[in-house]
């Protein structure tokens, strides 16, 4: 007699699914562990937020920081943890081979081997690969007594069923038997009711049909008292099939429809909700009616309670407005004399600026003026010594001219918002050592010693243009203050995971720490030096300030009088340069 083909139900699906829900709620051994390990391994901080993602099944994310986890670190068990948490992710994303590849690449001395193993038995036997399945899962057995954090029930019963798709029938039936009597024990009845199942399989397989059916009726039985729609569809489909085989058509039809509502439940989760939804209106309005039983008990104690809340509402809404619109008022009028008093601020220093500026551009004029009338003087008399001098002065005022100019047009561009700014990845010490360049007869002129440290390996993300003239005024500077003989050093300090430091150093006068301050003041204030008759915009350490903030970096200052000054430029370090 040929028998139609009954379902073969795999525990391998919905215990994985179990499992993982059963470690979610009580906490399982590799759990607490993994908690253990993330403060072991406190400074790797991607590995702290893979186990996080990987507790709240968040697979994406697991994906990603266990990546970065791995690439930044050579601990060999950390990394074992790193490949099971993507190893598990891939899983439950159904990328299996990508799976397995993961579980291959963690080590034998990896604490929990054990539970690689059975996902790679459970991986197998996904696959139809039988024989890998059944030699994953009985070297999972030999531990299995050994750890509470493994279900011995269900590895009993991956290998019998791994025997009954290899149709060694004996061995089968002993297994999963083995593990039926556990979850009878444990008293596990969807663990219970696919073993029931498989059993009845085995037995129907090899034509044992009066064996077979007591356990096609337990777990048709079982399926009953469990809310699985899978299983119901499952036990009354294998129940059709039987009552065909066995020529009672009436009751083969029962289980078919049962069969079909089942299956149109499982398909159709929405009538799921259906039901649960009208169960709920059904338990509302019950609620609802005894509600308004006390409702008409107490009507009148409702109403006038409801009257006295209903006043004092309206009087703490009328309060709470009158006082909510007084308070709008102040606060509007306070940031209107905050605003008056910063437009009148950035009005008088715009004011003082244009004044210093023209003046200042006034005097280098004047002075090339009287220089040149010496210059022919000097020409005339062919003094060759004193030309040389007053060239050499005339080149000097043009350049302190030209530099101010262009710290005003870039101080105007940036406070107009039409400055070009592009963030890049830049190699610090070729910015360096072009601006360098340009600066280099100026301090053979004044025999000052210069020297170069910036680390070559040293990237920053900045825009070109603006780390130019920053480096440009405060070289300047430098070179300002400092004397005949004296030294300026440009050098990198040890740099942070974020940042990477700029020393520009000299001998020159220095200056006070109230001096120090100013220059370090979030304004648009002006500064001075020391002596009246050197007065400057403060302009280029303005413009400094502004361009290092607008390049997400820091400015600091450590000066001491009549020793010199350092100026620490912070700037973001390219992490992605490779």
């Amino acid at each position: 007699m040929i028998k139609i083909r009954l379902f073969i139900t795999s525990i391998l699906f919905f215990f994985s699914f179990f499992l993982f829900s059963q470690e979610q709620k009580n906490g399982s051994l590799m759990n607490i562990e993994i908690k253990a390990k993330s403060r072991q391994f406190k400074k790797s901080i991607s590995f702290d937020k893979a186990q996080k993602f990987y507790n709240e099944s968040n697979w994406d994310s697991t994906l990603v920081y266990s990546m970065k986890a791995i690439s930044n670190s050579e601990n060999k068990e950390l990394i074992d943890y790193c490949h099971y948490f993507r190893g598990i992710s891939f899983q439950e994303k159904k990328l299996i081979n990508e799976s397995k590849k993961e579980f291959a690449k963690i080590s034998k001395d990896f604490h929990f081997f054990y539970k690689v193993k059975m996902k790679l038995g459970e991986i197998a036997l996904e696959q139809k690969q039988f024989k890998s399945a059944l030699e994953y899962f009985q070297q999972v057995e030999k531990v299995s007594g050994k750890t509470y954090d493994i279900n011995n029930s269900v590895v009993l019963h991956n290998i019998g069923l791994c025997y009954l798709h290899l149709e060694e029938f004996n061995q089968s039936e002993k297994y999963l038997f083995k593990s039926a009597k556990l979850q009878e024990k444990e008293k596990d009845t969807l663990m219970l009711i696919s073993s029931y199942m498989d059993i009845a399989t085995l037995y129907y397989d090899q034509y044992k049909d009066d064996q077979a059916i007591p356990y096609f009726t337990k777990a048709y039985d079982l399926s009953k008292k469990v809310k699985s729609f899978d299983l119901k569809r499952v036990a009354a489909r294998n129940m059709a099939v039987v009552e065909e085989n066995r020529k009672n058509f009436p009751l083969a039809l029962t289980y078919r429809k049962e069969y079909e509502t089942w299956k149109d439940s499982l398909n159709d989760q929405n009538k799921v909700w259906a039901i649960a939804e009208v169960e709920k209106k059904f338990a509302v309005k019950q609620k609802q009616k005894e509600v308004d039983v006390l409702a008409a008990e107490n009507k009148v104690k409702i109403a006038e309670r409801n009257g006295f809340i209903i006043s004092s509402v309206l009087l703490l809404i009328l309060f709470g407005a009158g006082v909510y619109s007084y308070r709008q008022k102040i606060r509007n009028n306070k940031i209107i004399l905050a605003q008056k008093n910063e437009l009148d601020e950035l009005n008088a220093t715009k004011d003082k600026l244009f004044s210093i500026v023209s003046h200042d551009l006034r005097s280098s004029v004047n002075a090339l003026k009287t220089s040149n009338g010496k210059l022919i003087e000097n020409l005339e008399s062919k003094n060759f010594n004193e030309l040389d001098v007053l060239l050499h002065n005339n080149s000097d005022i043009a350049n302190g001219a030209y530099n101010l100019l262009d710290n005003l047009l870039n101080w105007a561009l940036l406070q107009t918002k039409q400055a070009y700014f592009y963030q890049e990845s830049l190699h610090l010490a070729s910015i360096v050592q072009h601006v360098e360049y340009n600066y280099k007869p100026l301090m053979l002129n004044k025999n000052i010693n210069y020297k170069n440290n910036v680390a070559a390996s040293d990237y920053v993300f900045a825009d070109m243009d603006s780390l130019k003239i920053i480096i440009r005024n405060l070289l300047d500077n430098a070179i300002k203050f400092s004397q005949e003989k004296g030294t300026i050093a440009i050098y990198t300090r040890p740099s942070s995971d974020d940042f990477c430091y700029l020393v520009i150093e000299d001998t020159g006068s220095g200056m006070n720490a109230s001096t120090k301050n100013e220059l370090l003041k979030e304004t648009v204030l002006l500064s001075k030096k020391k002596n009246d008759e050197n007065i400057g915009t403060g302009l280029g350490m303005q413009l400094c300030k502004s361009m290092i903030h607008k390049n997400g970096g820091k400015l600091d200052i450590e000066s001491e009088e009549n020793v010199g000054t350092k100026i620490i430029i912070a700037l973001q370090k390219f992490k992605n340069h490779g």
